[in-house]
């Protein structure tokens, strides 16, 4: 019986070997091999039987059950008895040579199951295989083949056979004329050399130590000279490569003397195929056998053919290589090693072969030898130790190469010379000097020629090549750390090593870290021995200018002030402490920002503050002088850096503003005044804020050094010179006054207020005029540079505001004040009038602006003459076209309004009365009249700014008359058309007529109230004016506040959509808390008046009435929005609370899907006119919108909030989201507003009998959220919410009911201590819940379910103990739900169940947890996510109940949600331990597997036979009775033809281990 049924797994698998998928066929031979394991005798005799009676099956089927086959018999050949070796040797040996063709797959895989058997049974095979040797027949191609494998696999078998399978082979060579059959010769040959190489290698393991190399050399020879001499001659390339493969190690059998004799003609050979072949690397792979051969046996002839090597080889190294070509990168690898060899042979002649090839300008040439060059000096360490100097200097020239290729081949050999200590030696320094070179290169302009073989990769660009081999060598190759420290800190300060200032940083920071590590000694710079080291004041300035662009060069801000901070020691003594702790400040800035969003002068604040902070600490007179000496010596560095350069100079003020000597200060300030390039803006800027920042400390020594500056024959030298070049003497000259004027407004703006006003007149204007070429008095300002004049603008501005700033500038009488005030109008005036170029005009109006508060005060005639000026000078600009600078352009152009806004606005400030006012728009008038458009709209923008600065300074009342009552009703009337007078004063006059009028006599008007309101709401659309609607709401307001209930009637009268003034006037309603009362009273009256909607008859038999909107409670719920717009409504809204919230929330709920009325509906799908109000009036968005108002206007934002941010407003308006969105409503209000509930419950009691079921589910689905929050506890509304929702519970409306439910079970979360006291009725009305209807996807059941699995912990075990297992009885059908949420539901609530019984219920409840142990096991391949997370948890809560650690353990270790599940795993531990100690329910759990393989689910219908497989897997031969095995195989034959691939190979992988039971 056990036979029969291996013999049907067996034959049930190899029939599914044909299946198209190769995944399923794979694991078909997976599982062919899982009984072979087992059974290998009888599956093999399955198999061989299967072939012998399957003849016409195709190869490639027969190829895979062969190659089942070899795998068992690669691991249990030797279970195997000889007669059934015997038999699958013949089938194998038959199958082999079936067709004289050959057929790669299928005959690979016969080689295969005999080189298995060779393993064990060599003397069989290895007969059969001999028994197909027949003497003077060529042998067939697959015995050849077979023959090459096996003599590889088992040397030791085979070898000892070699000379009679030569002495067959050999003597029909010659017969050998197909290529194939050739090929097949060579790849034998080259395996039995390969074997024999082998077996001699290990004679010492070897069955027969006496067998010796002389054994094979004969008949190796003999078959050396058919294939060298004629084989190798042939025209097919894949025949001589097969020949040349061979011949490498048949070299190694060849007799020494032949060898010899051999190589003069073996060596050319070989290669001449190198221009035979593109593909040369087995080519390459002999040449290196062989030489290796010729240097084992001390060949002298290889002395002859050296020559000839190398330039062959070296041909080969020269030939680009594409990454993509792995054949040609495996060619250099063999080629390498060639040179290798002769190398550690011939190393003297190998140089002088290869180093001068270096001094050749082809690029080719040079980076092939550097190549070898590298290999040779890693490979051949001890031959090359002597070279070093000889290579060291043959790298001259490739040191020049400025091509990239050439540079990459240097920086790697220079890496290899690092490592094996070259780079120690005399020259090596030039190396290091070369890679920081490189280092510094520009990632965009590397040097590269043209040409399709240039595109190198950004990652393999010499500059990161450098960089990383820089990093590596400073960080992994000890030898170099005192090579390279201190000795890189040379390359910091000069300019061509810029680019290389990161890596450098890097490299140093890493090589100071190991010093430091070392100890102080090691670590300290010994200045003494390093005279070509720089400064410790170089450094520092150095690392703290970079350090200011830190996003330049790869980000070498960063590096450069972690190097700073590391170098401290050798910096000075006593700044460590303090660095330690700015250092990290600084650079957790920049780690807060990227580039794009750093704010550049912030930064450089920073840095200066922390020179600042430095220097103080320093506190060393001597020590800062270097500094700033240095500081100076570096500024020729920056020529290019304008940026970087303009904060040395802050840099170097700030220095010298620290340093005690004034001599120093003097000096300095004098070299920088000479050597400055003036011609540069951005340097003029520079010198200009340098001498600003020293002025603070050293104002007198700065401005008597600008002084004498002047004065001094440089200057005059300077000027003398420039005048010479007539056309270049008077621009240059300017440059130079200009910054020196720039000089004096620095030094006002920065210098200590107070002192600066002592030298403002008499030292610091008397010397700016003077550069500016002019006498103020009287004497014309003329010249030809805007430079100069912006210089002077700019300086005199930040000198006017110096004064301003001063604590004395009240006290302070400036007596050139109106000259200054004249020179820029003079500056003013003459800017052009057709473009907007610099920023003259709008500095000039700055400097007026500050100059205007000064004293003494500007004369009327004066004063006239700035405002007329700079009105003409900005209001007559022309408007700029609109080209590439507009946006520059425009931002000038706005300050400049801006400037000239706030100049007017100073000069009100000095005469803030109406004349004043009346002054400034008489001077704007003509602009506002100007026809030009462009001019009047910027004289309203200038004149409306200036009404506002003097409208908030002022206070304007208006004062009502009283008017005779016999004219009351006409004169009203009359007024009423008044506001459409032309005139806007006579329509103001009407507007405060009407209000005094209802004000003092509205009461008499109550019969004429929708007269009024009709005639207010038509002047409205006709008149336009600013001043009508406020007063016309005020009016309305007067009305109400006499007859409310009249103007609520005639507004609600008004036509839908409200226009936007009817919207105006009910918001006018809302002013005054008393009056809004009555108005929201009256208005939720008309809204609850009448029906919410009417049903109209439908068209079409079947469908659904029409619900159409009625009209009253449509306009009071648009009106109560609008009344709810205004602010001032808040407290009416509180007082109304609870009826507001109710009746709007009932409205949404009655209004869900109902439509517009017919003739609104067309109205709003022709679009609204623009009068109307844009709000939408669609009914159920009405109430909502309204609703949410309420909220807003009493202090309940914070509910409005959370459902805007839930989306909670859009769910109420939608019928599929309306309970969602209730139930949104209450979770808010209960978290936002508790306090207000009670009320609102009050108002809600009376809806429990609403005759529209809509408001039924609303109220219960709000009622139900409100027990899910601890408020309804808290508020002690617990018992009445209760007692609400088991009212409904009968409903006939099934949501309302499932709603109860719902409410029921939130009592779990809202107020969990008093679901004990509840237990009973809680969990009666839940299991009442779960039998529901007839219906068996009850949303009811489904809502019982979720709410059981929320209550179960929190009830008395006891009130359990009657329903539990009633409940799980229940739940069990609903595992195979269709319905994805009552497969999660009842899962999960099974898992509760679970959890309750831990401990007293484990009795009751066992025989529960196996029943469902399968079915949680299989849905966890469900489909749905939310299944499979039900499932871990339901089987997390069943292993206690199991009384199995084990299985416990395994259930947390693997099902813990989140984390990722292994299911295979997962399965084969669970079901080890389900077989260990429950071993009785295999029978059980293989009948619930046999069910779920005709689930309609994939993944379930896979998992079947996977579970099945694992129990059978780990189940025990004595459990063999509890197993169908007919019905198992059965069912998986049936899998076995699945339409999903998935479901198959489950199914063949678990017939693999139904071989434990048969």
């Amino acid at each position: 019986m056990t036979e029969s049924y291996m013999k049907k797994l067996s034959s049930t698998l190899l029939d599914a070997i044909t299946d198209k998928d190769p995944l399923v066929q794979e694991q078909v031979c997976s599982a062919l091999c899982s009984l072979g394991e087992v059974r290998p005798v009888e599956m093999l005799r399955t198999c061989e039987e299967y072939l012998r009676q399957h003849d016409k099956l195709a190869h490639p089927y027969r190829a895979a059950v062969l190659r089942a086959m070899e795998r068992v018999l690669s691991s249990r050949a030797s279970e195997l008895d000889k007669d059934t070796a015997s038999t699958i040797i013949l089938l194998a040996s038959s199958e082999m040579t079936r067709m004289k063709d050959l057929v790669g797959d299928w005959q690979q895989a016969v080689s295969g199951v005999l080189v298995a058997l060779g393993r064990q049974f060599i003397s069989k095979v290895m007969e059969e295989l001999l028994h197909r040797l027949q003497p003077g027949a060529l042998p067939h191609c697959a015995v050849l083949h077979t023959l090459a494998s096996l003599s590889v696999a088992n040397a030791f078998g085979v070898v000892p056979f070699l000379p009679s399978i030569l002495s067959s082979l050999l003597p029909v060579l010659g017969m050998a004329k197909q290529d194939t059959v050739r090929m097949a010769f060579c790849s034998a040959l080259q395996r039995f050399s390969e074997g024999a190489l082998e077996y001699l290698a290990n004679l010492d393991r070897a069955p027969d130590p006496t067998v010796r190399k002389d054994a094979f050399t004969t008949d190796i020879f003999s078959a050396y000279d058919v294939l060298f001499h004629h084989w190798l001659q042939s025209r097919e390339a894949k025949l001589r490569l097969a020949v040349v493969e061979a011949l490498g190690p048949m070299s190694h059998l060849l007799p020494s003397e032949r060898l010899e004799e051999q190589l003069p003609k073996l060596l050319p050979g070989i290669l001449a195929l190198y221009k035979k072949h593109s593909e040369t690397f087995y080519v390459s792979k002999s040449l290196g056998q062989i030489l290796e051969a010729a240097v084992s046996v001390g060949s002298r002839t290889l002395d002859t053919q050296l020559d000839a090597l190398l330039a062959a080889l070296h041909s080969q190294i020269c030939v680009p290589v594409e990454s993509s070509s792995p054949l040609a990168m495996s060619n250099q690898k063999e080629a390498l090693r060639c040179f290798t060899v002769l190398a550690c042979n011939s190393p003297d002649r190998l140089l002088a072969f290869l180093l001068p090839r270096l001094d050749t300008n082809n690029e080719r040439t040079r980076v092939g030898t550097l190549q070898v060059v590298r290999h040779v000096i890693n490979s051949a360490a001890a031959q090359m130790e002597d070279k070093k100097p000889f290579i060291l200097s043959s790298m001259r020239l490739p040191l020049l190469d400025t091509n990239s290729k050439v540079k990459r081949a240097v920086v790697q050999v220079i890496s290899a010379m690092a490592h094996h200590g070259y780079l120690e030696q005399p020259g090596g320094e030039a190396m290091i000097e070369y890679i920081v070179q490189q280092c510094a290169l520009p990632p965009e302009q590397e040097p590269e020629k043209p040409g399709p073989s240039s595109k190198d990769s950004k990652a393999d660009s010499v500059r990161a090549i450098s960089v990383r081999t820089l990093y590596l060598v400073s960080t992994t190759v000890d030898r170099m750390n005192h090579v390279l420290w201190p000795y890189l800190l040379q390359f910091l300060i000069p300019v061509r090593f810029t680019g290389a200032l990161t890596p450098l940083c890097r490299s140093l920071m890493h090589l100071a870290q190991k010093r430091q590590e070392a100890g102080a000694d090691t670590f300290l710079i010994q200045y003494d021995t390093h005279a070509s080291l720089p400064s410790p004041y170089a450094v520092t300035a150095r690392l703290l200018v970079v350090s200011s662009s830190p996003y330049l060069g790869d980000g070498r801000g960063v590096v450069a002030l972690r190097l700073l901070s590391v170098l401290h020691p050798n910096i000075h003594p006593l700044l460590g402490q303090h660095w330690e702790t700015t250092v990290p400040l600084l650079l957790g800035y920049l780690d807060e920002h990227m580039e794009e969003t750093l704010p550049q002068e912030e930064w450089e604040e920073r840095l200066l503050m922390f020179l600042r902070d430095t220097l103080a600490i320093v506190s060393d007179n001597v020590w800062i002088c270097q500094l700033s000496l240095e500081l100076c010596r570096q500024l020729p560095c920056y020529d290019g850096a304008p940026q970087e350069k303009n904060f040395l100079y802050k840099c170097i003020g700030t220095t010298l503003g620290a340093a005690s000597s004034k001599e120093v200060v003097r000096k300095h300030l004098q070299e920088l005044l000479e050597t400055a390039r003036y011609q540069e803006e951005a340097e003029r800027e520079g010198l200009a804020c340098c001498f600003g920042i020293c002025a603070i400390s050293h104002l007198e020594d700065t401005l008597a050094q600008l002084e004498d500056f002047v004065r001094s024959e440089v200057f005059r030298k300077s000027i003398g010179i420039l005048n010479i070049f007539k056309d270049r003497s008077e621009n240059e000259v300017e440059k130079v006054k200009s910054a020196l004027i720039l000089c004096y407004g620095h030094v006002a703006a920065r210098a200590p207020c107070e002192l600066v006003l002592a030298k403002v007149e008499s030292d610091i204007l008397r010397n700016v005029f003077q550069h500016f070429n002019t006498k103020v008095l009287g004497v014309k300002i003329e010249t030809k540079d805007p430079a100069l004049k912006l210089c002077l603008v700019q300086s005199v501005c930040m000198i006017s505001h110096a004064i301003c700033s001063s604590t004395q500038a009240g006290s302070f009488h400036f007596s050139r004040k109106a000259e200054l005030v004249a020179q820029m109008m003079e500056f003013i005036r003459a800017e052009p009038l057709d473009s907007l170029r610099t920023p003259i005009r709008k500095k000039a109006m700055l400097t007026c602006t500050y100059l205007v508060s000064v004293e003494p005060a500007l004369d009327k005639q004066a004063w006239a003459d700035v405002i007329r000026g700079c009105l003409h000078s900005v209001m007559a600009l022309l408007p700029e076209p609109k080209g590439e600078d507009g946006g520059c352009q425009e931002s000038l152009y706005l300050d400049t309004l801006h400037a000239l806004e706030d100049l007017l606005t100073s000069l009100l400030q000095q005469n803030m009365t109406p004349q004043g006012l009346q002054m400034m728009i008489e001077h704007l008038s003509p602009w506002i009249k100007s026809p030009r458009g462009h001019e009047r709209a910027r004289a309203l923008g200038v004149s409306a700014h200036l009404l506002r600065y003097f409208l908030e300074h002022l206070r304007v009342s208006i004062i009502a008359r009283r008017l005779p009552p016999d004219q009351l009703i006409s004169l009203l009337l009359t007024m009423f058309e008044g506001l459409g007078d032309h005139d806007q004063n006579c329509s103001r006059a009407a507007t405060v007529m009407i209000n005094c009028l209802l004000q003092e006599r509205g009461g008499a008007l109550q019969e004429k109230v929708p007269e009024i309101v009709s005639v207010l709401r038509s002047k409205l659309q006709e008149v336009q004016g600013e001043h009508i609607l406020p007063a016309a709401q005020h009016s309305i307001y007067l009305l109400a506040t006499q007859h409310c209930a009249a103007v609520v009637s005639s507004l609600l009268g008004s036509p839908l959509p409200l226009d936007s003034h009817t919207c105006m006037l009910w918001r006018a309603l809302a002013a005054e808390p008393h009056l809004a009362t009555q108005v929201l009273g009256l208005l939720l009256e008309m809204m609850n008046r009448d029906v919410p909607f009417k049903e109209s008859r439908a068209f079409l038999l079947g469908r659904t009435p029409d619900r159409v909107a009625t009209l009253l409670p449509l306009s009071a719920s648009c009106a109560l929005f609008e009344v709810m717009s205004t602010p001032a409504v808040g407290p009416a809204v509180l007082e109304l609370y609870p009826q507001l919230f109710v009746a709007l929330l009932l409205r949404v709920s009655c209004t869900v899907g109902v439509q517009l009325p017919r003739n609104l509906q067309a109205l709003e799908r022709r679009g609204a006119s623009p009068a109307l109000a844009t709000r939408n009036l669609e009914p159920c968005s009405s109430a909502v919108d309204t609703l949410r108002a309420v909220l807003l206007r009493s202090g309940s934002e914070d509910v409005a909030q959370r459902m805007d941010q839930e989306g909670g407003w859009e769910l109420l308006r939608t019928s599929a989201g309306h309970e969602e969105g209730a139930t949104r409503l209450a979770r808010a209000m209960a978290e936002h507003a508790g306090p207000r509930l009670p009320l609102v419950l009050k108002a809600l009691a009376c809806t429990q009998s609403s005759v529209y079921e809509v408001q039924r589910v609303t109220t219960t689905a709000f009622l139900a959220e409100l027990l899910n929050s601890n408020v309804a506890n808290d508020l002690m509304l617990l018992d009445s919410l209760l007692e609400s929702l088991a009212a409904r519970q009968k409903d006939t409306c099934a949501s309302v009911r499932r709603l109860v439910l719902r409410g029921l079970a939130n009592l779990a979360s809202g107020s969990p201590d008093k679901v004990r006291a509840h237990g009973p009725q809680l969990l009666t009305a839940m299991i009442g819940g779960l039998d529901d209807g007839d219906n068996p996807h009850s949303p009811v059941a489904l809502e019982a379910m979720v709410g059981l699995a929320q209550l179960l912990h929190l009830m008395e075990t006891w009130d359990l103990r009657s329903g539990l297992l009633h409940v799980a009885i229940r739940i069990r059908p609903f595992f195979d739900s269709e319905k994805t949420e009552f497969r999660t539901a009842s899962i999960r609530l099974f898992g509760h169940l679970n959890k309750v019984c831990h401990g007293d219920c484990e009795d009751i409840f066992l025989d529960q947890v196996m029943g469902g142990m399968a079915p949680l096991l299989l849905h966890l391949q469900d489909p749905q996510t939310t299944v499979a997370s039900a499932c871990r948890f339901a089987l997390l809560m069943c292993g206690p109940n199991l009384a199995c650690e084990e299985l416990s353990a395994a259930f947390q270790k693997h099902l813990q949600e989140g984390r990722a599940l292994h299911f295979g795993e997962f399965l084969n531990t669970t079901c080890k331990h389900l077989m260990q100690h429950f071993p009785d329910l295999l029978g059980r759990l293989l009948s619930t597997c046999l069910f779920y393989c005709k689930s309609s689910w994939e993944g379930v219908r896979a998992a079947a036979p996977l579970l099945t497989g694992f129990l059978v897997l780990h189940a025990e031969p004595r459990q063999q009775p509890q197993v169908d095995l007919d019905q198992l195989i059965s069912a998986f034959q049936i899998l076995l033809k699945d339409p999903a691939p998935e479901v198959r190979t489950r199914a063949a992988e678990a017939l693999g281990r139904l071989v434990k039971l048969a």
